[in-house]
């Protein structure tokens, strides 16, 4: 049973804008406050799940240029289903670590699973709608 479905191009193209938004200015704050980064992976619940990663300040560090590179192109549509892979890979560690041990009503966690939601049509569908490159 294959059925169309069409989407309009700029739903998916404010979608876009509206989701790599978070990433942008996350990884924006993970370069220029690393120390912050690490004082809340040390102080979270599972902690010792990032300690498998490496040192928490590399972790903010690398996860800051991550979350900008990806978030920049994913916004301009450039590798897009790559880029929403990147950032969806990017978010499960920090996920873990921050919000699980925070509990199941707390709302960061649902922010992310909102936002893992979001990155999953992107990854699923890949809409080439107003993209600068994609294959």
């Amino acid at each position: 049973m294959n059925k169309s479905f069409e989407v309009s191009g700029i739903s998916v193209l404010i979608s876009r804008v509206c989701l790599s938004g978070i990433f942008i200015t996350a990884g924006i704050s993970h370069l220029i406050q690393p120390e912050k980064v690490a004082g809340r992976i040390q102080s979270a619940a599972f902690h010792s799940f990032a300690s498998f990663f490496g040192d928490p300040h590399l972790l903010g560090i690398v996860s800051g240029y991550a979350l900008l590179i990806g978030g920049m192109a994913f916004l301009l549509g450039i590798f897009t289903r790559w880029s929403a892979l990147l950032l969806f890979l990017v978010l499960i560690p920090i996920t873990i670590t921050i919000q699980i041990g925070n509990g199941l009503f707390h709302g960061p966690l649902w922010k992310n699973i909102a936002l893992f939601g979001g990155l999953l049509f992107f990854i699923i569908n890949n809409p080439k709608i107003y993209s600068i490159y994609n294959k």
